[in-house]
């Protein structure tokens, strides 16, 4: 059956491409959802009026797509799951995950977007995901998986040091002190 998309269809085509598609699909999806329209000369023309419109949103589409990938491309995500002693981790880092930490970075992707290269992560390390933009754009963010004891452990460290600084720190102050009360008992 020829059909004309009124919306991008994933797999098949943008809005206002002709497809030939199977009975079946478009009359059990494209038609009654509303995804497509039937080929006729009626609609051809209505498609041909609509036709600078169709264009100039899929510019700002485009356009929208390349911003985007300039943005994604810098970004690399840190997830912190539970994991054991040899880093394999008690369960898997899923495309949810991913999304859900881009919405927290201001990141409005949808999942099925997003391709896990080697469809679950199971260890930790660093990974790469691949993000579907629109039409072939795609964008590579990185992923760093650690586990929780090892971030606690850095946490540690961080105190640690951070404690330590601190000590140094009171140390000079009062050699500073007694510095300059030697200095004054001897004026």
């Amino acid at each position: 059956m020829k059909i004309i998309l009124n919306q991008d269809v994933p797999n098949l085509g943008e809005e206002g491409d002709v497809c030939l598609v199977k009975d079946g699909y478009a009359r059990n999806f494209l038609l009654p959802t509303g995804a497509a329209v039937v080929y006729n000369n009626s609609n051809l023309a209505v498609f041909k009026s609509k036709a600078a419109a169709i264009e100039k949103r899929k510019t700002a589409k485009r356009q929208a797509s390349a911003e985007l990938k300039d943005r994604l491309d810098s970004v690399e995500l840190t997830l912190i799951v539970a994991a054991g002693e040899s880093g394999k981790l008690f369960g898997s880092v899923t495309q949810t995950m991913i999304q859900e930490e881009l919405a927290k970075l201001g990141f409005e992707i949808e999942k099925k977007r997003i391709e896990v290269a080697t469809h679950a992560i199971k260890m930790t390390g660093n990974y790469t995901a691949r993000i579907r933009l629109y039409e072939n754009s795609s964008s590579i963010i990185k992923l760093i998986v650690k586990s929780e004891a090892e971030v606690k452990s850095e946490a540690a460290k961080a105190a640690k040091a951070a404690k330590e600084a601190k000590e140094a720190a009171e140390a000079e102050a009062k050699a500073a002190e007694a510095e300059t009360e030697n200095t004054n008992q001897e004026n």
